[in-house]
């Protein structure tokens, strides 16, 4: 039965080297180091920077499947020369070698023109008062602890915070290979439903917040703004911060006119540094916009815009009278809650995956 098991996970990881296009990066990454070693690579920084970011992605990817094909042919010669008393600890290293091969098999699904790109999530506080912003910042929590464990890192470029507790929104930039085709799917209203820590009525309360995720324009995606377009604000940061954060006025708005689009940035101390992520955020917004070819309203470019509250959600979070999680797309669910938002949410990610395929 091992033997079996192990000539099928080979077939499949060969089918995935062809699907992955392997040979194809070797080689780019290949000519990317030649590129890198010219003596005149780094007089452009911004350039040099991006091939080797490149250079890194494509070798991490090829690493990933050599490495899972050498270790499926070497276990492959154990079970060859094993005992039959041997088999029980075999069968342990095939089945984790079939679940690194599987989650291979769903990142060679992120195949988006944007999938590779980071992740620019924006969460705003909905129906429910104090434990909506109370559950925004939970979720604020859950995705930094989920990119923390892919080893991802996580930029807050602009938050609001709520009057009592929580937040009323804030707008954070992922960034990792892939980070944008995992979390696109997390786009829309996410509920929760507990016992309020905020009121003694001793009832149950149920909050909404909602997502939004759009990629982030990669440099040599052109993206043209006309500075007579913009109208740029700077004004104090608000919250919690040292005293040039809350004493200076550092942070900065940016309005581009013709469009209406707004976006912000007030975590950094210097107005440079913010207005650097408040354009970013700009760029990738129109370039969202520009791709969907209707100009005349953002709301058009996240689909249908649907209210933060009952009925729209796609995703429950319930502590009680029971925990559970439910995807109400998938109908994927369990029953750790405290997981969930602790960030492990790589189920209802890997299923939504799969569904779209």
């Amino acid at each position: 039965m091992l033997h079996e098991q192990i000539k099928e996970l080979k077939a499949k990881i060969i089918k995935l080297g062809e699907f992955q296009k392997i040979e194809d990066k070797r080689s780019r990454a290949a000519l990317l180091l030649k590129q890198s070693s010219a003596p005149d690579f780094w007089q452009d920084s911004n350039n040099a920077k991006k091939v080797m970011q490149q250079m890194k992605n494509l070798k991490k990817e090829v690493n990933e499947w050599e490495g899972l094909r050498s270790e499926t042919e070497d276990l492959a010669t154990l079970v060859e020369m094993a005992n039959e008393s041997d088999f029980t600890s075999l069968q342990k290293e095939y089945d984790e070698l079939a679940q690194r091969a599987g989650k291979q098999e769903l990142k060679a699904l992120l195949s988006g023109p944007y999938d590779s790109n980071n992740a620019i999530i924006s969460i705003q506080a909905g129906a429910g008062g104090t434990d909506a912003q109370d559950w925004a910042q939970i979720l604020l929590r859950m995705f930094t602890r989920w990119a923390e464990s892919k080893e991802y890192s996580v930029e807050i470029a602009d938050v609001s915070y709520g009057e009592e507790a929580g937040i009323k929104s804030v707008t954070l930039i992922i960034s990792g290979l892939y980070a944008y085709g995992y979390l696109r799917n997390e786009n829309g209203v996410h509920r929760l439903v507990r016992m309020s820590p905020f009121n003694s009525d001793g009832k149950r309360h149920t909050s909404f917040a909602a997502l939004e995720v759009i990629p982030e324009i990669t440099e040599d995606i052109k993206v043209d703004i006309d500075p007579a377009d913009l109208r740029i604000d700077t004004y104090r940061a608000s919250g919690p911060g040292g005293q040039n954060v809350n004493k200076v006025s550092s942070a900065i708005r940016i309005t581009h006119i013709p469009t209406g689009i707004v976006t912000q940035s007030q975590a950094e101390r210097s107005q440079h540094q913010n207005k650097e992520y408040a354009m970013k955020i700009l760029k990738a917004k129109l370039y969202e916009l520009m791709v969907s070819q209707h100009k005349d309203k953002i709301d058009e470019i996240r689909g249908e815009r649907k209210k933060i509250e009952w009925g729209n959600q796609i995703r429950s979070y319930v502590f009680a009278p029971y925990t559970m999680v439910k995807d109400h797309r998938t109908n994927c669910e369990i029953g750790n809650v405290q997981k969930v938002i602790d960030g492990d949410i790589d189920l209802f990610i890997e299923a939504m995956l799969k569904k779209n395929v």
